[in-house]
């Protein structure tokens, strides 16, 4: 393996340990032909119901979390950060909706900052306990993925 790996290897590595995660879990997935902020698409088509969630990936080879305004268009889609994606053994995957997200950032004092204000945008390269915490109901792994999905499908506004 490469000492130094950039951000695009480090992206693929982290899809395909979300992909097998999710697949682990009998949950299907797509990829969308062209990127306009949903990387992946995770569906469950099973006994006459189908049910698909849009997914943003954020990998990374260390520990990231960030929250950022511009996915409030999407409620249900699914920021899926994948922590240490070079180590194998050992990635830790958290799933959160937009709304998710921001109560988490909100938490955290995140939303009373001039970065939130100005930019829309907050991030932490060193996630403190206090932002582990915070996370940890958001944990995911093989088992746990049809749950998550299907709460975060709740959260799809009805269409007229």
């Amino acid at each position: 393996m490469p000492k130094k790996m950039d951000s695009q290897q480090i992206e693929i590595i982290g899809r395909n340990l979300l992909i097998t995660d999710l697949l682990r879990s009998g949950v299907e997935v797509a990829r969308p032909e062209r990127d306009r902020g949903v990387d992946l698409i995770a569906y469950l088509d099973k006994d006459s119901t189908f049910m698909a969630v849009p997914m943003q990936l954020k990998a990374t080879s260390g520990e990231a979390f960030s929250v950022s305004k511009k996915y409030g268009s999407f409620p249900d889609m699914l920021s899926v950060y994948v922590w240490n994606a070079l180590e194998i053994a050992e990635p830790e995957i958290y799933a959160l909706t937009h709304l998710e997200s921001v109560a988490v950032a909100d938490e955290l004092g995140w939303t009373r900052t001039a970065s939130w204000r100005e930019k829309g945008h907050y991030v932490t390269t060193k996630p403190s306990g206090k932002v582990r915490t915070q996370l940890e109901p958001f944990r995911v792994g093989p088992g746990r993925w049809v749950d998550r999905l299907w709460s975060a499908a709740t959260l799809r506004p009805t269409l007229r």
